[in-house]
């Protein structure tokens, strides 16, 4: 039975838009992490205690890397080629998100408005990812 339906496919080109279900994905997961960097940002800057700022900047470092994971999945795992047809700045969107995210942003900084603008450039993708799921 099993080698009759395999046989029915052999040759039978198969396609599918990502590698699982399309719910797995969302750009919620980059931004409450990057939230959290923020938050960790403003406390740290409101902190005397070296021990707390020293944990701060740790969890700061820990949290951007994350960021950048989520936004590396939705990058290589979520768009395909249409969308970046149809959305020529995506790409440009994921390299500044993740630069901001890394060591020349909130990774490498305790500046809440390099923060702001990772959160802003998220909320850039976001809004292009909730635009493909309607199509």
């Amino acid at each position: 039975m099993l080698r009759r339906l395999l046989d029915a496919l052999a040759g039978t080109e198969v396609s599918a838009h990502c590698d699982l279900p399309c719910g797995v994905y969302d750009p919620a997961q980059a931004k409450i992490e990057a939230q959290s960097v923020k938050a960790t940002i403003e406390k740290f800057l409101a902190s005397d205690d070296e021990t707390f700022k020293a944990r701060a900047i740790a969890i700061k470092e820990e949290r951007s890397d994350l960021v950048k994971h989520h936004l590396w999945v939705l990058w290589t795992d979520y768009f395909k080629p249409p969308h970046f047809e149809k959305y020529p700045q995506l790409h440009q969107l994921f390299n500044d998100a993740t630069k901001l995210a890394g060591a020349g942003g909130t990774k490498g900084s305790t500046d809440v408005a390099v923060a702001d603008q990772l959160l802003a450039k998220i909320d850039e993708i976001a809004e292009i990812f909730w635009e493909t799921k309607k199509a």
